[in-house]
């Protein structure tokens, strides 16, 4: 559940998520949701920027963010930062108003302030795992929650990778 589709640690988030091939979640009988607090009309804005193609829902009351607890506002401003995180924060900042700004709807996408997380539900409607971001730098590592679904993890470096055959 992301922050919002402007938050610039959001948007590099997805960015990753986009290149967790189908196959990896078909393989192991896994859907991959991606959920944001604004209005339906900036889903395929946002994935065009992303490149995300996985499932995309919007909760514009925030009704599920409240029923898992996730709150508003900075938690603690010492957290492990994601390593989805690319940006510094004075030019993510930049960027993401920017983005408001000259997006064909001038708003900001939803509270600045709510917190997202992740998690994994199911079979049916058990959680299994739920990681609340206590700010906008404490996303969990994809790998980990890849992992923990059952689900083959994705190199998300740059770096060329040496295999030894």
């Amino acid at each position: 559940m992301l922050q919002n589709f402007l938050c610039y640690t959001c948007k590099e988030y997805v960015e990753d998520l986009a290149k967790v091939p189908k196959a990896f979640l078909q393989e192991s009988n896994v859907r991959l949701i991606v959920i944001g607090q604004s209005s339906y009309h900036h889903i395929k804005p946002f994935c065009n920027l992303t490149g995300y193609t996985h499932e995309m829902y919007v909760d514009p009351q925030r009704e599920i963010y409240k029923i898992l607890g996730m709150k508003r506002g900075e938690g603690n401003k010492v957290s492990v930062r994601s390593p989805h995180v690319k940006s510094n924060t004075l030019l993510g900042s930049i960027r993401s108003i920017w983005r408001a700004m000259t997006g064909p709807a001038f708003d900001f996408q939803g509270d600045p302030a709510q917190q997202g997380g992740a998690l994994i539900i199911g079979p049916g409607n058990e959680v299994h795992f739920l990681h609340l971001d206590k700010n906008r730098l404490d996303h969990v590592p994809i790998n980990t929650v890849l992992q923990l679904a059952g689900v083959k993890t994705v190199n998300f470096s740059n770096k060329p990778q040496i295999i030894d055959i």
